[in-house]
């Protein structure tokens, strides 16, 4: 689910900042390094989970999905908000 649901976001971002001149100045290249970087990383976890339990990977519990249900949803958050401390710090627009 978190590997999901971070490749969720790194497709979005992606899509956005390749159609988007202005998301390009707004530098979402960045937020598209951190939620690829994510991505790649849930999914040397998920391979490593895979070849430690084999097919039982295959069949998580409730709690379990739960779990990494949020955990997903707080590194998109996360992500989020250090691309913002980035935009305040940067400020690309040149307003402060």
């Amino acid at each position: 689910m978190t590997l999901l649901i971070t490749l969720i976001a790194a497709v979005t971002v992606t899509l956005i900042w390749y159609t988007s001149e202005k998301a390009r100045k707004m530098k979402t290249g960045i937020l598209c390094y951190m939620f690829w970087g994510a991505s790649l990383m849930w999914l040397v976890d998920a391979a490593v989970e895979y070849i430690e339990d084999g097919a039982d990977y295959f069949i998580p519990s409730s709690a379990d999905m739960l779990n990494d249900t949020f955990l997903g949803l707080s590194v998109v958050v996360l992500a989020l908000v250090v691309w913002t401390v980035y935009l305040l710090v940067r400020d690309p627009k040149k307003r402060f």
